[in-house]
């Protein structure tokens, strides 16, 4: 398959076929933090949209800020059912206010309450009065708007990398470059 997008819908759905984790859409971020040492955290691929995997979150939480400073970032799934993992390196783009309002809205009520309310990392002097506020938020059941603060990010590859782990350790691993505009793909070495 010469395709990598196509590759992954295929692992994907593979996966999620055979995979007893709940959520097979939980992915590894990795952005480059104003320290100099990267920072990696899971946060859930929405879908893959225009050829970009799509995330979402909180833009002033610590990895909004660090893409909106460095938009290089990498993405890594590693896939239990298969005994697969896919690493990708890419370029994130802010997604348009539109669609970060119909994922936002996707969400369910405790989801959308604990976006409004909490600031994502921050310290807190009082986790319980914060959960509380977050509970009276949704026991109000009213409509929650998405925030101005909430929005997602189109991740655009330029390498994917594919690897099938083998008990021989003899790894099968496949990597997709952008090289004058189209995918070129190299089989390398385990």
């Amino acid at each position: 398959m010469n395709n990598p997008i196509a590759l992954f819908q295929k692992w994907f759905d593979e996966e999620s076929a055979l995979s007893e984790v709940n959520i097979p859409t939980a992915v590894c971020l990795s952005t480059l933090g104003f320290d100099g040492f990267p920072n990696a955290r899971f946060v859930s691929l929405k879908e893959i949209r225009n050829d970009s995997f799509v995330v979402t979150g909180p833009l002033q939480s610590r990895k909004g800020i660090e893409i909106e400073a460095d938009n290089k970032v990498a993405l890594t799934f590693w896939w239990t059912g298969t005994g697969r993992q896919v690493r990708i390196q890419g370029e994130a783009n802010k997604i348009p206010e539109s669609l970060a309002t119909v994922y936002f809205n996707a969400r369910n009520e405790h989801s959308k309450a604990v976006s409004v309310i909490s600031e994502q990392g921050k310290v807190t002097n009082n986790i319980i009065a914060l959960e509380q506020e977050i509970l009276d938020k949704v026991a109000e059941n009213q409509p929650i708007p998405k925030p101005k603060s909430w929005g997602g990010f189109a991740i655009k590859p330029l390498r994917i990398e594919f690897m099938e782990f083998k008990e021989t350790r003899f790894h099968d691993r496949k990597c997709f470059l952008i090289e004058n505009g189209k995918w070129v793909i190299h089989q390398l070495q385990p």
